[in-house]
């Protein structure tokens, strides 16, 4: 199984790590960034144990995925806008920065911004629905 290259905010500062699809983010927290002040309790989402703020929300960390932790990614995901995977840390990284500099970019925007990253598998169409969906996420989330 392909492990996915996760890029995130942690304690406000940029962070990076692999880690399996299905992989919890308490898994990745501890095991994959060495941040063992998050603690396994339950494992079922009970206890509190391993509370963690993602956008926002307190969640319980050992029933989160971690390709979760940041919505761009996680709108890939839904989007099946990834197949090799070859281009995708270029598009999410340029969609990031997208998103930073405007979060309410329009369709023709977007397409411009991501015109220096090439694609051989998806087509550019699920790429760009997968950004616009996180700006309207980003957005509602900010509400």
């Amino acid at each position: 199984m392909a492990r996915l290259h996760i890029e995130t905010t942690i304690n406000g500062e940029p962070a990076e790590f692999l880690c399996d699809p299905h992989e919890t983010l308490l898994s990745a927290l501890r095991n994959g960034l060495g941040l063992t002040g998050t603690k396994e309790g339950c494992s079922t989402g009970d206890c509190g144990a391993c509370s963690v703020i993602v956008d926002g929300r307190l969640v319980p960390a050992c029933l989160v995925l971690a390709p979760e932790a940041h919505p761009l990614q996680q709108k890939f995901l839904e989007h099946a806008a990834l197949q090799c995977g070859v281009c995708t840390p270029g598009f999410i990284v340029a969609a990031a920065a997208l998103l930073d500099a405007k979060p309410n970019p329009t369709e023709e925007e977007t397409r411009f911004w991501l015109a220096g990253n090439l694609c051989r598998c998806t087509g550019y169409d699920k790429i760009i629905r997968a950004v616009l969906d996180t700006a309207a996420h980003i957005r509602e989330s900010a509400v």
